[in-house]
């Protein structure tokens, strides 16, 4: 694979990762040129190029799957609780506040 494609390939996946979408913070983005310059003399860094953006592009789609099929997953233990009794049909007691 040449380190061109190599480096492109994780210019989008650092896109697609960034939190204000398509803004990817300038250091990271030199940091990968300099990889994918110096992949051009060893094949050893691009191998190694190569699998940070497919390590990437895994965490990504496991943070997908994961809100798809556990949609619990950023509640609190008590709102955790309560969408589980509600799943199965029953309410939650109301707990007096001391």
């Amino acid at each position: 694979m040449l380190s061109r494609n190599v480096y492109r390939e994780a210019l989008r996946e650092l896109k697609k990762a960034s939190l204000p979408p398509h803004k990817i913070n300038p250091a990271l983005s030199s940091n990968f040129r300099a990889l994918a310059e110096k992949s051009r003399q060893s094949n050893a860094i691009l191998e190694d190029l190569g699998s940070g953006v497919a390590f990437m592009r895994a965490q990504r789609e496991y943070q997908s799957l994961l809100a798809r099929y556990n949609p619990l997953i950023d509640l609190t233990a008590e709102e955790r609780i309560e969408a589980t009794a509600h799943r199965v049909g029953l309410n939650m007691p109301k707990t007096p506040e001391l």
